[in-house]
């Protein structure tokens, strides 16, 4: 019985999962550097402006951005963590910000 399941599920590969688009949560269609770090939350959008100004609004200089600047730029050690743990999730596409912001 357990073999004959387990063929049904290499068979059909969504046979025996939930289906996912329940859910599914809306995603910001366009991210700049404010909508990544208000997706991120716990605080971290308080270094928005500081951030956008730094990087001069391009998301992709945010995602390449290192520990020793954000340090240099005044951004606590929790923040920079959140930061640089959730750019390597969108940049590993694992991550997007959520249509709305998270609660801190």
């Amino acid at each position: 019985m357990a073999l004959l399941h387990a063929r049904r599920l290499l068979l059909h590969p969504g046979a025996g999962a939930p289906a996912r688009s329940f859910y599914a949560q809306p995603y910001q269609a366009k991210v700049g550097v404010v909508e990544f770090l208000n997706g991120v939350g716990k605080g971290v959008e308080t270094h928005a402006a500081k951030l956008e100004e730094a990087v001069g609004g391009d998301l992709q200089r945010l995602l390449e951005t290192r520990t020793l600047r954000l340090k240099k730029l005044g951004v606590p050690c929790k923040h920079r963590k959140l930061i640089l743990s959730f750019a390597h999730k969108y940049r590993l596409g694992l991550w997007k910000p959520p249509a709305e912001a998270r609660k801190a």
